[in-house]
């Protein structure tokens, strides 16, 4: 395998977030006088990064609006997560080579520490396929019915190997493009990486990483976020 190995990240930028109760799209909501997105690339425009690639909706008005801190380059993303990262994939066709790493990171984790995604990268360096920051689950795990309100338990589920995934989540562009195309073409949808990964029967790495590393999915979680960048300015 070539030591000229490059880092780049796909950021999926192109959901509206609905959860949010918000007519702006969550990501350019403010965190800190600054667009969620904005902290987001800012926390992953590292040295070692190669370039950085963000997926965006259709002519999405507040792109133009954001103080980068780094040349981006922008794609159209797709109708789902899977369908902008592939599109992101293939922006990089001409400028990535097939062992190069791709960090996928979510628009909406602003707290991801810059610690844990150097681990990350250390960690796999010389992995074949990659894998993904994860964090143990801590609590108590119930299966519920479909019940659309208040669900009744079916059972417990023992936690025990069980994690919560988080991001970025790192594989080889060859493998994950692989990958995405597969899930595609067989007409499945998978909410993250590391799924279309196993789909190919291939086992991503865990790398635990730090719970404060939030996806901001509900109002309520601004706030939290907001705790999490003060407590990390102490660090």
């Amino acid at each position: 395998m070539s030591n000229n190995i490059n880092y780049w990240v796909i950021i999926p930028a192109a959901g509206i977030g609905t959860r949010m109760q918000n007519k702006l799209p969550k990501q350019y909501l403010l965190l800190q006088n600054k667009p969620i997105l904005q902290h987001t690339i800012e926390r992953l425009a590292l040295a070692k990064i190669t370039g950085i690639v963000v997926c965006l909706a259709k002519n999405d008005p507040h792109w133009e609006k954001l103080t980068l801190p780094r040349t981006i380059i922008p794609v159209e993303g797709g109708a789902e997560r899977c369908h902008s990262v592939l599109n992101g994939l293939n922006a990089l066709r001409n400028k990535a080579q097939p062992d190069d790493w791709i960090l996928v990171h979510d628009a909406a984790r602003p707290c991801v520490r810059i610690a844990d995604i150097e681990k990350l990268m250390l960690n796999l360096a010389e992995h074949p396929i990659g894998g993904l920051l994860a964090t143990p689950v801590r609590d108590t795990m119930k299966r519920a019915n479909n019940t659309a309100e208040n669900p009744e338990v079916l059972e417990t589920v023992d936690r025990q190997n069980l994690w919560h995934a988080l991001t970025p989540q790192m594989f080889r562009w060859k493998v994950l493009h692989r990958a995405l195309q597969n899930v595609l073409e067989q007409g499945e949808l998978v909410t993250d990486e590391a799924q279309a990964i196993e789909k190919l029967n291939l086992s991503p790495v865990l790398i635990e990483g730090h719970a404060d590393n939030i996806k901001i999915t509900h109002p309520q979680d601004l706030k939290l976020a907001e705790l999490y960048l003060q407590q990390q300015a102490f660090y």
